[in-house]
This record gives C-alpha cells, structure tokens and sequence, in this order.
C-alpha cells in the first residue's frame, strides 16, 4: 500500500478545507499542477491567485489552465496569474482577502520544467515573508502548505528555515506538523499550518 506521496498529502489537507466558493493562493506556480487542483476545488464561484517570478511558469500554467477549461469550461474557478514574488502576496491580492483565504501552497525549490533554470530557486528570505503574509490572509481554520525539498542545493537551509518558522509560531494562533519519511534525509516533505479559529493575526 505504501503512505501517501507528499503532493498528495498536501492536496489531501488543502482539499478538506477549501471548499466550492472558497479562496486560494498558489505561491509557487511553477508548472500549474497546484494551480489547477486549487482552481477545481474552489469552484466557479471561488477565486484563486498564483505567484511566480518567472514568465516561463506562467505560461506553463496558463497553457494547463486553458485546456482544463476546454475540457469542462464551468468546472474552474476564476485565476489570476502574477509574475511577482509569492512574498508580495498581501499587497498583490484583493484587501477584502485578507482573513478569507481557505489555503496557500507553497511548492519551494526550482521549476521542473525540462528546460528551466534550475538555478532560480526558491529562497528562505522571500519565502519566510510569504509565509507571514500567507497567514496574515488566511481565515481561521484555513491551511498552508509549504513542500520543501531539502535534496537540491540550498534547499536544506530553506527546508530548515520553513520548519523552524513552523515550530516557532505560537500555539494560540496556528498548530504545525511535519509529514516526513524519516530514513531518507533528502526526500522532499511537507509542512503544514493550520490557522486557529480566534486567532488574532
């Protein structure tokens, strides 16, 4: 049977608390994969962001997009793709966002595109303030998702920095997990924060 992949347990957090007419940000666009899976479960009437600083995923992106949008053309909920820093993502979005958000996904690391510069990656600094912006926006009960890929080069010290931010918040406001496989040092994991119900942010 084997436990579940890490995208997989990301989209299964997110999906149990975004919701048709829901909101949802994708701060690392990449590809689109997490842009779709946020734009199908948020429905017609929801609303998705994604960030990305590289033109390259967003036409990825766009291009995933248009044809699910062929195929089942009522089916997505409107996005809005900005070729802007995921750490820009509380001024980039609408005001009346703030506190509504249902989820954010970070997918960190570079784009796995096959002809992508793998040396553009993400970097803890910006990806620390998006992370502070991310709860900012989200409603109470509403989830990040941050996976991290300690494998690549730098990658460890963002992984490290993602999870130290994670431990460091304090319980009253969000509660944080770590969904790893413990043998294997470099296998790319998720952690994720769940906004409380009366938290202050």
């Amino acid at each position: 049977m084997g436990f579940m992949s890490v995208l997989s347990f990301a989209h299964k957090l997110t999906a149990e608390r975004l919701s048709p007419g829901g909101r949802a940000i994708d701060a690392t666009v990449g590809t689109g994969s997490d842009t779709l899976f946020l734009a199908k479960a948020a429905g017609p009437r929801g609303g998705v962001y994604g960030f990305d600083i590289q033109h390259a995923a967003l036409a990825l992106a766009g291009e995933r997009l248009r044809l699910a949008r062929e195929e089942a053309p009522a089916a997505l909920s409107p996005v809005t793709l900005l070729q802007r820093s995921h750490a820009a993502m509380a001024e980039a979005v609408p005001p009346d966002w703030r506190g509504t958000v249902s989820a954010v996904m970070f997918n960190l690391g570079y784009l796995p595109a096959g002809d992508a510069d793998k040396t553009i990656i993400t970097e803890p600094e910006s990806t620390l303030a998006a992370l502070e912006a991310a709860l900012l926006l989200l409603r109470p009960g509403g989830i990040i998702t941050a996976v991290l890929y300690p494998g690549h080069e730098g990658g460890g010290r963002e992984a490290a920095a993602v999870e130290a931010w994670a431990a460091g918040l304090a319980q009253p406001d969000a509660q944080s997990i770590v969904y790893r496989q413990l043998q294997r040092d470099s296998a790319p994991y998720v952690v994720a924060v769940e906004k409380k119900k009366g938290a202050d942010h």
